[in-house]
């Protein structure tokens, strides 16, 4: 079907929203996609600061962008916005790194005063960064996802309820793709 480029905004490596990320993709795979992980965090963070889009790593970031007809965008929210990380990534891709592409933007944090940050601090980049099409995208409470002992994912059922649709609706979306792609 479609590739999905999976990004995950989050600088930490045990990161509930990497971790997320991970989780829906397996959906994705399940539907037919074919799905790339990319976490931010391991982007050497010399090519993150030093603000060259021709570092290595930048430009092969760039290639991943390319090549995805859709991508996931997810991160943590720090101080009502989306992480430094993905910011200075964002910042080095081409102004319309996702012309033509649709997105589905995720954020997990601590409290529900940060549910807007979707709206306000993420969609207007992805935005203006050319995405033909930005599906509802979703906050999750950190304390509704847990990870078990084994290393599994468990999400609180409302979650799981409510993911649920917006991830078919993302995997409908990517479906009908070539058609948001003439009409742009």
């Amino acid at each position: 079907m479609a590739t999905v480029l999976s990004v995950s905004g989050s600088p930490s490596a045990s990161s509930r929203t990497g971790r997320l990320l991970r989780h829906l993709d397996q959906q994705l795979i399940a539907q037919g996609h074919d799905v790339v992980p990319l976490d931010v965090r391991a982007i050497p963070a010399q090519a993150l600061l030093g603000a060259d889009p021709r570092h290595p790593a930048i430009v092969e970031a760039a290639e991943l962008f390319a090549l995805a007809d859709g991508l996931v965008v997810g991160t943590p929210v720090y101080k009502a916005s989306y992480s430094g990380v993905l910011k200075a990534l964002l910042d080095l891709l081409p102004q319309y790194a996702l012309a033509g592409k649709t997105v589905l933007p995720l954020a997990t944090g601590g409290s529900v005063a940060h549910v807007l940050a979707i709206d306000y601090a993420l969609r207007p980049v992805l935005t203006s960064m050319g995405a033909a099409h930005i599906v509802q995208g979703w906050f999750t409470l950190d304390k509704d996802i847990t990870v078990r002992e084994d290393g599994t994912l468990a999400l609180a059922p409302a979650v799981v309820e409510a993911l649920s649709p917006i991830v078919d609706q993302f995997s409908a979306a990517l479906a009908h793709r070539p058609a948001l792609t003439a009409a742009a």
